[in-house]
């Protein structure tokens, strides 16, 4: 089934000349919130400041390794450098983990999708346990056959294994 998923994606980015488009499909309002981030704590966790308060986010849908494993400071690295200092948009439900974190997706200044860029380049996995969101599947599904970041590895730890050691 994974296969389909990933025959039809591939079929789909060779008619968008071999790159997935990231933006977020909805147009954005001219009114929607944007929030400056001020820290990178690590790969899928960073602090913004929303109504003049820190607020710690933890991306949707995936799971960065931890900063000791191989990939980790890559994962932290590629964040930094596309959103510190700079303003974001969220898409979330309110929910939030037994951290208080708020759980969300993150809308760059030029539309792209983070959670969805940091799965296409091999930087974390589609955190199955808590999505089922195709789109994800996919993506993880092409950059571990195209090898991508951490799939360059012959055996990569999955983060969720790392932290019950």
């Amino acid at each position: 089934m994974v296969y389909q998923y990933l025959t039809l994606l591939l079929l789909f980015l060779a008619g968008c000349n071999g790159s997935a488009d990231l933006r977020y499909k909805a147009v954005p309002s001219a009114a929607a919130a944007t929030y400056k981030v001020i820290s990178v704590k690590d790969g899928d966790t960073f602090v913004l400041l929303m109504n003049n308060r820190e607020q710690v986010v933890r991306l949707a849908h995936i799971d960065c390794p931890e900063k000791k494993q191989p990939f980790g400071n890559q994962a932290q690295q590629f964040v930094s450098d596309r959103c510190w200092g700079k303003r974001v948009s969220l898409v979330h439900h309110y929910q939030y983990d037994r951290n208080r974190r708020l759980i969300a997706e993150v809308i760059l200044e030029d539309g792209c999708n983070l959670n969805k860029e940091l799965v296409q380049n091999g930087l974390a996995w589609h955190f199955k346990r808590y999505s089922n969101d195709e789109e994800y599947a996919a993506l993880e599904a092409i950059a571990r056959q195209q090898r991508k970041g951490l799939w360059a590895d012959e055996h990569p730890g999955a983060p969720w294994n790392w932290r019950r050691r």
